[in-house]
């Protein structure tokens, strides 16, 4: 993919995922065909978080004084907020938010909801719109005004250890997601001059698109008892005293989406995994003027079966030529196709054609196992996206040993690990150099030296061009 941005945005276009008309720069509109993706990728995330989380809905506007309260959290959003100053014509009394992230919505209720440690944890998340004023360039799906999918859980605990715990369970959590739609990730602890506003700190997914730039795909923070301490959430203990609570949130966006279709894709359009694919299976039938009906009929008898198993199947019956429609399903990444003609029914065959190898083989039709088959097929496939998406990824993360060695390989994108100190300002002076962020801490590193400042080193970091 010769020019990634041109090809993500033409096929947002040709495969009708949103359109980008909207007359608000940075919002866009979800079509059918994205819509489905988009639904399919929460529904695999909320089987995730219902075993052991609640699902709610808060409102939209936070009042002034609220999202004040906690300076350093507003801070880090003040020049991004949407503000509402009138109801009408008549000036409000107080300014309103448009929420860009929940937390000072959400924690004056906990507050009320909180009462004893037997309450305790608590396991909360919401799907919702959230808005921030992007005053860089923006891009659909990856840098907008209004994020159309914030998935956002929040967790109260009684001590810090519970909070600890649940940063960890957030991250198997997102990892096991990942899993599912193939998409490879790094997770690494952010720099503190990184982190969230009010974390005590923050780890991040990070994914690298064709482009080889990075792409932050879910955060989970670590909030300690910093927004406890602001909304005074307090619970009784065993003892009858009052303490302050621990609290986690961990966030996921649009993004997912963005890196279904980018890490996938190809240059004949999308590449969809099983799960969140609108269409699993396309039925195409090749008909000539003897025996159109019957094939008609069996391919319809066969959409019916699948679909009576779970499978999403459509049955492409239109009056065009084959080669259009075959076209137009490869564009659009339907993972299966399955091409029927009058001799494959003589046969008891099917021609398959898998989407992530494009390779044409002859299925036997047989009755009592054809479930079992398509279902293996996608399952494969499911696998072989997984398996490519790593390799790539792993192939684009480099060792550096100086700083001259790290500026000329992050020429070429991905992410360059390094040692380094750990020290804020030799962590400055190394971004300056290079002319990219630190993207994050990976593990301890020990008996080495730092990069920069020769000092030993107590961390393995990474670079990269981010989005």
């Amino acid at each position: 993919m010769s020019n990634f941005s041109e090809w993500f945005h033409n096929i947002l276009e040709e495969a009708e995922i949103i359109d980008t008309r909207y007359p608000i720069k940075g919002m866009h509109v979800w079509q059918p065909q994205g819509f489905k993706i988009r639904k399919y990728a929460l529904k695999l995330l909320r089987e995730l978080l219902d075993d052991d989380h609640e699902e709610v809905l808060f409102p939209l506007l936070i009042p002034e004084d609220e999202l004040a309260k906690e300076a350093i959290h507003v801070k880090g959003f003040e020049e991004e907020v949407y503000w509402i100053t009138h109801g009408g014509l008549t000036p409000l009394n107080k300014k309103l938010a448009l929420r860009p992230t929940s937390e000072t919505a959400m924690y004056p209720i906990f507050k009320l909801w909180v009462r004893s440690h037997s309450d305790l944890p608590m396991k909360f998340y919401q799907v919702v719109n959230t808005f921030r004023y992007e005053t860089k360039h923006t891009r659909p799906l990856i840098r907008v005004r209004e994020i159309t999918t914030f998935k956002e859980a929040h967790t109260i605990h009684v001590n810090s250890e519970g909070a600890q715990n649940q940063v960890n369970d957030a991250i198997e959590i997102y990892q096991s997601f990942f899993d599912q739609l193939g998409i490879p990730y790094i997770v690494t602890r952010r720099p503190d001059w990184d982190k969230f506003p009010g974390a005590d700190y923050t780890m991040a997914f990070d994914t690298i698109l064709p482009d080889g730039k990075t792409l932050q795909i879910g955060t989970v923070h670590n909030l300690g008892q910093t927004f406890a301490q602001t909304f005074d959430i307090t619970y009784e203990t065993a003892d009858g005293e009052h303490e302050h609570v621990y609290q986690t949130c961990y966030g996921l966006s649009d993004r997912v989406i963005a890196s279904i279709i980018g890490i996938h894709g190809d240059s004949s359009g999308l590449i969809l995994p099983p799960s969140v694919a609108p269409y699993q299976v396309v039925i195409v039938p090749v008909l000539f003027k003897k025996g159109a009906q019957e094939v008609i009929d069996f391919c319809r008898q066969l959409a019916n079966k699948l679909k009576k198993h779970g499978m999403r199947v459509h049955f492409d019956d239109r009056d065009l030529r084959a080669g259009k429609k075959y076209y137009e399903w490869e564009m659009r990444g339907v993972p299966l196709r399955l091409e029927i003609g009058p001799r494959d029914i003589a046969n008891n065959k099917m021609v398959t054609l898998r989407r992530d190898t494009m390779e044409k083989e002859f299925l036997d039709y047989h009755e009592e196992t054809i479930i079992n088959d398509i279902n293996q097929i996608l399952t494969d496939i499911t696998g072989n996206l997984k398996n490519k998406a790593w390799q790539k990824f792993n192939e684009n993360i480099r060792p550096a040993k100086s700083l001259e060695e790290a500026k000329e390989l992050i020429q070429n994108r991905g992410i360059i690990s390094f040692n380094w100190c750990g020290d804020e300002s030799c962590g400055k002076e190394i971004e300056e150099f290079v002319q990219v962020d630190i993207l994050g801490l990976q593990q301890e590193s020990q008996d080495e030296k730092c990069i920069n400042c020769n000092s030993p080193s107590k961390t393995i970091a990474l670079l990269a061009k981010t989005y």
